[in-house]
């Protein structure tokens, strides 16, 4: 913090300091161009997110889900059943009854196909207002982020 933050009341610092602040915002005014370009397909960017995990795990465990996006589990669950009674989700009977895996059905793996054309476009349009230079940062935050986590 500089000398001049130092005299600045609390507010100010925090007003025009904030990370958690910016990052939000950021992650609102991105999610909405994803989500608007998304909405024709009935789909919300969140929900997209968790298409393409169920699709890359196969067999989706919640604990898994949670931990790789970093999402509580009562959030989990409620997209989960939203999606579920979509049919772009399945619950799968597991040996553990709470744990409740899912997957993508027939129709959850149709959705990600038609939804890749419109989140291309979201994607560009994201990196033309983030700018190239700031992409490239965000993915590599990520795996910083990511190396911290797993050490």
């Amino acid at each position: 913090m500089s000398k001049k933050a130092n005299s600045l009341q609390p507010e100010d610092v925090i007003a025009s300091e904030c990370l958690a602040v910016r990052l939000r915002l950021l992650n609102r005014v991105v999610t909405n161009i994803y989500d608007e370009a998304l909405r024709p397909l009935g789909i919300k960017t969140s929900q997209l997110n968790l298409l393409v995990i169920a699709a890359k795990l196969g067999l989706a465990r919640p604990a898994d889900v949670c931990r790789r996006l970093q999402m509580d589990s009562s959030t989990l669950s409620r997209n989960v059943e939203r999606m579920k009674a979509r049919g772009w989700l399945e619950v799968v009977t597991d040996e553990d009854g709470r744990a409740q895996p899912f997957r993508l059905t027939t129709k959850g793996k149709k959705l990600l196909q038609k939804a890749k054309p419109a989140w291309e476009q979201a994607q560009q349009k994201a990196i033309k207002l983030l700018g190239a230079d700031a992409v490239d940062e965000i993915h590599e935050a990520v795996t910083r982020v990511h190396s911290a986590k797993s050490s």
